[in-house]
């Protein structure tokens, strides 16, 4: 770096997922005092309330395209981030939601940002998931809740546990493998049916979510049945979320053993 020169730093924030709502101080801070402004959001009207915020804001959505793959689009996005603090400047990425959850581009330019030796860090916001708790009334910490991506289900083996809860993220895509298109159909879904189906029967509840962008909306909850999941609308912004199936089941071996932990200990005092 010449003498003299400034160099460019990154912080990427989350807005949330309401306007308004949920944008933290901090983050605002970040927003309003950065030499430029990146922006990756759910709504044109939380896109018009950004630009108020800072004279230099740069819209990422331009870079999809429908019958895109993803992958380039997101690798395009992280060297537009990076390129003017490469510069010298300092550059704010915001994202909806969490800025680290189901985003590849802020990890990524933050990564390499570090690795030219860039101070760059993220600022966490309120996701899709914290509001799915809310509006479905879910306490993650009963019987406890697992996550996956919607077609890792499909493309790998995963082992799922029918006693928890189950979070299907992104299944208005499920199945592409082309990382190109915006939606995928019912054939899709009744691969997805027939997975889930290995665990749950056809006729266990689903509920179709989608967490509210606008104060003046709604969340969108949708209740229906694994097997009805194909003709069910599903969109992109679309999240699944089944119960459970099955009780928790005692591991009675484990219990003995703790019971005897807690007699030797009881017996020392």
């Amino acid at each position: 770096m010449e003498a003299g020169k400034r160099r460019g730093s990154l912080v990427c924030v989350g807005v949330g997922m309401t306007l308004g709502s949920h944008l933290t101080p901090l983050a605002r801070s970040y927003i309003e005092n950065a030499d430029v402004v990146f922006m990756a959001v759910s709504d044109t009207i939380v896109e018009l309330w950004l630009t108020q915020m800072n004279p230099d804001v740069r819209n990422l959505q331009r870079y999809y395209r429908e019958g895109k793959s993803r992958a380039r689009t997101y690798r395009q996005m992280v060297e537009a981030i990076l390129r003017p603090m490469r510069a010298g400047k300092a550059v704010c990425a915001a994202f909806y939601g969490h800025p680290g959850v189901f985003a590849w581009p802020p990890h990524e330019a933050i990564r390499i940002a570090r690795s030219e030796g860039h101070a760059a860090h993220m600022e966490p916001g309120i996701s899709a998931e914290d509001c799915l708790y809310a509006d479905l009334g879910i306490d993650p910490g009963t019987v406890g809740c697992q996550h996956y991506e919607a077609s890792q289900l499909l493309f790998y083996q995963r082992r799922l546990d029918p006693s928890a809860y189950l979070v299907i993220w992104q299944a208005g895509v499920v199945g592409d493998r082309s990382l190109a298109r915006f939606a995928t159909g019912a054939r899709y879904r009744r691969v997805l049916v027939d997975v889930l189906a290995r665990d749950y029967p056809r006729d266990h509840p689903v509920i179709v979510y989608r967490a509210a962008t606008l104060p003046i909306e709604d969340p969108r909850i949708v209740h229906t049945r694994l097997g009805r999941l194909p003709a069910a609308r599903i969109e992109l912004a679309d999240t699944l979320v089944l119960p459970p199936s099955q009780p928790l089941l005692v591991d009675r071996d484990i219990l003995r053993r703790l019971g005897a932990i807690d007699a030797r200990q009881s017996r020392r005092r």
